[in-house]
């Protein structure tokens, strides 16, 4: 015989798992995002059940879907999961140096050279017990989904036209420049605009969804074309691309500079007029007044300015409005 339970039977925990199950249709998925074992999941998932008196998931083709009843009960656990977080703010204040918390958070790769042992090493040193978790953008990964879902806490962007609903701080502007192997027959030479769009181009591959560097903008407003012989999903190949072929890479000062204090590479200035890269934080409304999302916040420009050397960008009044209160 069944069981009969109630939705008094029901906990932080179970609503946690309903989540999870119900935004990954997977329970090893699940199991992961949760760091649960895979059978601590199937266990809870077979509460819900009982609670619920329904399937919540069923098996299909791709793996698992959710049931109607499961998925009409998404959103009114997302809030309740956002009114308890709330509620343990106010009870609980956030000691960095006992805190057991992951904080997650997504950069272009070109940044991580640069920015992330340092952010490691602060880490380290003021939250000794928690853990950061890098997280590499992709073509189709949607970043802004992973922020209101908590997958995330948040990102370092340079889109020229970040999601509007998002909180944003900005951090540091940058300028594109040229880099090429100190072989490369444009080396040492002032270029013209013939000699940038004529000359063969490296170009990384899209790296998040729905979204355009400042370089291609630019290039589509001008109605200018590059002739772009190859390209590459991590940044970390460029320097190994350019040692071999004489090719041109547009990138940001900062990585470009990196590149050359390790490879045998120069820079050379642009002959087109590019907007400066306008680097941010983003994060989502969700999280924006919990005390340990805004110190890790805190962590991260402070890190970037000393790594940066220059102070944020003056910010517009609408960002302004987004930033940090």
């Amino acid at each position: 015989m069944a069981t009969t339970c109630s939705w008094e039977s029901i906990d932080v925990h179970l609503l946690q798992v309903l989540h999870a199950l119900l935004t990954e249709c997977s329970v090893s998925n699940a199991a992961r995002r949760l760091n649960q074992s895979q059978p601590a999941v199937s266990t809870a998932l077979r509460r819900l059940r009982d609670i619920t008196g329904d399937q919540l998931l069923v098996r299909s083709r791709n793996g698992m879907t959710p049931t109607e009843r499961g998925l009409s009960l998404l959103e009114p656990v997302k809030i309740a999961l956002a009114q308890i977080e709330m509620i343990g703010l106010q009870q609980v204040r956030f000691d960095p140096l006992k805190s057991k918390r992951v904080f997650n958070i997504a950069t272009p790769d070109y940044l991580n050279s640069i920015l992330i042992g340092a952010i490691v090493a602060r880490m380290r040193k003021l939250a000794p017990h928690s853990q950061v978790v890098l997280h590499s953008f992709g073509p189709d990964y949607d970043y802004a989904r992973a922020l209101e879902s908590g997958e995330l806490d948040i990102v370092i962007g340079n889109w020229p036209q970040p999601p509007e609903h998002l909180r944003l701080a900005p951090l540091f502007d940058d300028d594109v420049v040229c880099l090429m192997r100190k072989s490369h027959p444009l080396a040492g030479h002032r270029m013209t605009q013939d000699d940038y769009l004529n000359a063969d181009h490296l170009v990384p591959t899209p790296y998040a969804v729905g979204q355009r560097g400042v370089i291609d903008m630019q290039l589509a407003r001008d109605r200018l074309k590059r002739n772009v012989v190859a390209s590459v999903p991590y940044f970390n190949l460029v320097p190994h691309v350019l040692l071999q072929n004489d090719i041109i890479f547009s990138a940001p000062r900062i990585f470009a500079e990196y590149c050359c204090s390790v490879a045998d590479l120069c820079i050379a200035e642009s002959p087109l007029e590019f907007p400066k890269m306008r680097f941010y934080l983003l994060w989502h409304e969700r999280s924006h007044h919990a005390e340990e999302c805004r110190w890790f916040r805190e962590q991260i420009v402070d890190v970037i300015r000393e790594r940066v050397g220059q102070p944020a960008a003056q910010p517009s009044a609408a960002v302004a409005r987004r930033a940090i209160a």
